[in-house]
């Protein structure tokens, strides 16, 4: 158990409306009545973008002379090692109701996504694992762009406006702004939580980020890692791929560059308890990011801190069903930050509540 996690601090008030009957002057919504978890009763279809990124293999070793790379037990450990990661999760779906706006048969109503969303820091220093830092927050999230927020009784859904892509879903657009805001708020809280530490005798810049997923716009942050448990696409060329496959616990690929929207260093690494004549090829796998302005020193040095720090985190199979790459800090981390979301059978109980309240106000 990690400790520090299971703290009873209750999430803050989020908003006015204690009376629950706090929308908007003159919206009128409703709230799909499928479990958000279904999608919705009227389909929309997602679809993923593959990516075609330019890469460069030759960072750390030229291309034919890559193999595995050990880890050093010589590496000095960080005094801290800050696991940031996020939460989100959809209360309901609603109509909002304007026939200037897409998104329903016959383009009366647009639908927008009620959702909460949160991030957090686990800081693992000396022999303890504690909660630093946490921010909640709740949204509606719509094209509608005189759509105001939602008060209920249960908190306040804050207007999050973006604007509408006819080249894609709406659900993926709305889906697209609800991560946005996330990783802004993933953002700040990893910031503050290096201040928050300053008094815990951890030295300046001593610690080491620990972002789960990719870095995107948090790649400027000093001593940050991204760490990607899943994979979507494959980036190298097969001879050099089928390096990955062979690595042995602690091993990892050398280092290469990733281009496309944004550059990054990148290197695979495999965790330890995903061994085994019958375990998959890529079973522990995971992928490493950095930011591309760093040196190449830098870069190496980061990578060989990966091995030493991230084996020791990793999950074991009895207890996770994403083990090993579900690492435990991350993994407390999440179930915290879902339980200061609220109980969603109220959260989305209270949005009704408050749609049929709005109606009957106005006719």
């Amino acid at each position: 158990m990690i400790s520090g996690l299971r703290g009873d601090t209750p999430a803050p008030p989020l908003g006015p409306g204690a009376d629950g009957n706090g929308a908007g002057p003159g919206m009128r919504f409703s709230v799909d009545a499928w479990d958000p978890s279904y999608g919705t009763s009227t389909e929309i279809d997602d679809f993923l973008a593959e990516s075609t990124a330019p890469v460069d293999v030759n960072v750390e070793l030229p291309a034919g002379q890559w193999r595995a790379i050990d880890p050093d037990p010589g590496i000095p450990v960080p005094a801290a090692l800050l696991f940031v990661d996020g939460v989100r999760r959809i209360e309901a779906r609603v109509w909002i109701e304007d026939g200037n706006l897409r998104g329903a048969p016959g383009g009366e109503a647009s639908m927008g996504l009620c959702a909460s969303y949160a991030a957090g820091v686990v800081c693992c220093c000396g022999e303890r694992a504690h909660l630093v830092q946490h921010e909640i927050r709740r949204g509606l999230f719509t094209v509608a762009a005189k759509a105001d927020g939602i008060v209920t009784w249960a908190g306040e859904y804050s207007a999050c406006h973006t604007a509408d892509r006819k080249d894609q879903p709406l659900s993926v657009t709305l889906s697209a702004a609800l991560q946005r805001r996330l990783g802004d708020v993933e953002k700040r809280t990893a910031v503050a939580a290096r201040a928050a530490i300053a008094g815990h005798g951890v030295p300046d810049g001593a610690d080491l980020l620990v972002i789960d997923g990719p870095l995107h716009d948090r790649r400027h942050l000093p001593r940050a890692l991204g760490y990607i448990k899943s994979h979507r696409t494959t980036y190298l060329p097969p001879d050099l791929n089928a390096l990955v496959g062979t690595l042995e616990p602690g091993q990892r690929t050398p280092v290469f560059l990733v281009g496309a929207h944004w550059d990054r260093h990148t290197w695979y690494l495999r965790l330890p308890g995903a061994t085994g004549p019958a375990v998959a090829p890529w079973a522990g796998i995971v992928r490493i990011e950095c930011s591309a302005d760093l040196r190449a020193a830098e870069v190496t040095g980061l990578a060989a801190v990966s091995q030493v720090c991230l084996g020791r985190f990793a999950s074991a199979e009895y207890k996770d069903t994403r083990a090993p790459q579900n690492l435990y800090p991350i993994a407390g981390l999440e179930r915290e930050l879902r339980r200061r979301l609220g109980d969603p059978r109220l959260l989305y109980r209270a949005l009704r509540l408050t749609a049929q309240a709005a109606a009957t106000r106005q006719g």
